[in-house]
């Protein structure tokens, strides 16, 4: 009897490891069907521009200075920005731009050099940005993770930044994979199955979104459309992928004592994906920050109460003159 259960135990042994190696390549993932070069689905007011070699979709409104960048969250796109550009480009310029591996920005799977979908490149990418358009100083406007790299930016060049506006940001959570998980992640086994994980966002987004907003009764079937765009882009599975192999924990709570230039802090009162206590938080840890909370608003406010969004912003601005 021993002898068999040896037998047995020394048998799993075998199999068990050679399931692990083998087994999620047994997993069939399928190819994207349905997808399209992004310029096959820009609007008639998208730009395409090449910086530090990657493809970027922008799109510019108004003139003259301030000039207002704007940065959108995870799993959003420059259309997250609709409603308050217009209003902005009464202010100034205003450069709108999809980040790597969203919207109709390239989605490169392989690259020579920096990696495209990390941090210190969305930092470079956006200091190109500038340079490319001619803009010395500018106030960037991040929502969610999109306020973590703005911040970033000010830290980096703070030369090149003069004021921030951050929108619901995602500087207490959201930061990023473990770095004793990032090798896992990186083998063999999961690049097979992450792109099929990454298409979870296709059966979970509509709940997302419904979390993003107080409100979800004003999301018209046109707007929901609208955010699901993106996800016919040829290869935006195995570019989110990428995007979250790359992604890391930030150091910005242990460097709050660094931004002195002037910051508005902007938060839907009902914030159910960052927690509106987290932005509170925040504005009173910056050394030189306003809060503005904006009542009956989500993690988007700045798409569900525009014109309270923009009261905020106007009266921010005023108080820099």
């Amino acid at each position: 009897m021993k002898r068999r259960i040896r037998r047995i135990a020394l048998a799993l042994s075998a199999v068990i490891p050679l399931a692990v190696l083998v087994g999620p390549f047994l997993i069939p993932v399928p190819p994207l069907e349905g997808t399209f070069p992004p310029q096959a689905l820009a609007d008639p007011d998208s730009q395409f521009i090449k910086i530090n070699g990657l493809t970027v979709h922008v799109k510019t409104m108004g003139q003259g200075e301030p000039v207002f960048v704007l940065l959108h969250g995870f799993g959003a796109s420059l259309y997250s920005w609709h409603a308050v550009m217009e209003p902005l480009s009464q202010l100034g310029m205003v450069i709108a731009f999809d980040r790597p591996a969203f919207g109709l920005t390239e989605r490169p799977l392989t690259w020579e050099g920096q990696n495209p979908y990390g941090p210190e490149a969305q930092v470079a990418l956006i200091v190109e940005l500038l340079n490319l358009f001619g803009v010395q100083h500018a106030i960037l406007i991040g929502n969610s993770a999109g306020g973590t790299v703005a911040m970033q930016v000010a830290l980096a060049h703070p030369e090149r930044v003069s004021a921030l506006i951050l929108v619901d940001p995602a500087v207490y959570s959201g930061g990023g994979v473990p770095a004793w998980l990032r090798p896992l992640l990186d083998t063999p086994q999961m690049r097979h199955l992450g792109p099929l994980l990454a298409r979870q966002i296709q059966v979970r987004g509509s709940a997302l979104l419904d979390l993003a907003w107080h409100d979800s009764s004003l999301l018209q079937p046109e707007i929901i459309e609208l955010y699901k765009k993106p996800l016919q882009v040829e290869n935006w599975d195995k570019a989110l992928w990428e995007f979250t192999l790359a992604s890391r924990a930030s150091d910005l709570t242990e460097r709050l004592g660094e931004f002195t230039l002037p910051v508005l802090v902007i938060t839907g009162d009902d914030d159910r994906i960052v927690p509106t206590s987290q932005s509170i938080r925040l504005s009173g840890e910056l050394p030189n920050a306003q809060l503005v909370v904006i009542t009956n608003a989500g993690h988007v406010p700045h798409e569900e109460r525009p014109t309270a969004f923009m009261d905020a912003v106007i009266n921010f601005l005023n108080s820099l003159r």
